[in-house]
């Protein structure tokens, strides 16, 4: 049977001030009218339904799940004490699984991607979960590239896998993280190389056999904790799990390292919608390429993007090449080539016992 896993433990950094501890990424509306976490949901609602759906996500936002999503229940939910990465959330959602039952094929996803159109990301689904379910392979989708982009993962593609479905299913050859600018250059126009979407389709018993080879220390911890699942122990178990688990991707954990990995080249518009930048990838612009949402008024300014949740208007002036966001009681204004630095900035408001509250 297919699962579909939804990682939903995100903080969404990169979109503060919108997106803030009270209000993490994956429960804006950033794309549609509806939470990301949402449109995640609903996108494969035809394929898998909702009780076959396991939502991973912090044990502190557990609640705004269920307030996001209304046709989900506790049971849906696999709470984690505090994040480790990947590889801790997707053990623990296959030991789960496993227990429920042994046969289970996870659809794994991220709560906060843009992918269009729905019904064909569903067709690929299904056939990669045909494949999974018939062997041990660990599937990866990988999403030919638009642009030479150094904030994702490239997958380079080997030899085309022989099965008799419709989908162009390939070997990985290998993986990479994130390129400097050049290398994505190279990546992007030899054709060979694909982004490493962060979904994936894999049996619960191949993934949790893959971890016992690549990552025998994690791997240990899954089974002890296993033996807990659906006793009243339970979460002082998964405590002890995440305790003493690494922080690691299952990237580099797993995938990296496995030799049973296929890539199939998913023809799909993908985004993850990452932080501001994206916001100028999907949607309209005026025609000073302008991203414009809320209450604005601009005069000679260009290639800007400005976000204004108050009912107050933001008036910009003779400026360009800034993302401006008002959102509550917060301001931000930076240079778009800056974007991608609001991490450190969140450092430094963390620092300050009188900034801290704004995170």
């Amino acid at each position: 049977m297919l699962y579909g896993v939804v990682l939903a433990g995100g903080k969404g950094e990169r979109f503060w001030p919108l997106s803030r501890a009270n209000r993490p990424k994956q429960f804006l509306r950033l794309t549609s009218n509806k939470t990301m976490i949402e449109e995640t949901i609903d996108r494969v609602l035809p394929l898998i339904p909702t009780e076959q759906i396991r939502i991973i996500t912090g044990r502190s936002m557990t609640k705004m799940v269920l307030e996001a999503v209304p046709s989900l229940s506790d049971r849906n939910i696999i709470s984690e004490p505090f994040g480790r990465n990947t590889a801790a959330a997707i053990g623990l959602a296959a030991v789960h699984l496993s227990k429920d039952d042994p046969r289970a094929v996870l659809a794994v996803l991220s709560a906060d991607h843009l992918i269009q159109p729905a019904d064909r990301l569903l067709k690929i689904l299904e056939e990669s979960a045909a494949i999974a379910s018939k062997n041990h392979h660990l599937i990866t989708l990988g999403i030919v590239p638009t642009r030479p982009e150094i904030g994702y993962g490239y997958i380079k593609v080997g030899k085309r896998y022989d099965y008799t479905g419709d989908e162009q299913v390939y070997h990985v050859s290998t993986f990479t993280e994130k390129p400097r600018l050049a290398v994505a250059k190279e990546y992007y126009f030899s054709g060979n190389f694909l982004w490493n979407s962060g979904m994936f389709v894999w049996s619960a018993k191949a993934i949790l056999e893959a971890v016992e080879k690549c990552q025998p220390e994690l791997s240990a911890l899954l089974t002890e904790y296993a033996e807990h699942v659906g006793r009243a122990d339970e979460i002082e178990a998964r405590m002890r799990l995440y305790q003493k688990a690494t922080s690691i991707s299952i990237d580099f954990a797993v995938l990296e390292k496995a030799d049973n990995v296929l890539t199939v080249k998913a023809d799909i518009l993908w985004d993850d919608i990452g932080g501001w930048s994206a916001l100028g990838r999907y949607k309209d612009k005026d025609s000073d390429h302008n991203v414009l949402i809320g209450k604005t008024t601009m005069l000679d300014s260009y290639e800007m993007t400005v976000y204004n949740e108050d009912d107050a208007i933001i008036a910009c002036l003779g400026v360009s090449d800034l993302i401006v966001v008002r959102s509550g009681d917060i301001v931000l204004v930076a240079h778009k080539t800056r974007s991608a630095d609001i991490k450190q900035l969140l450092v430094q408001l963390g620092q300050d016992e009188a900034t801290r509250g704004y995170l």
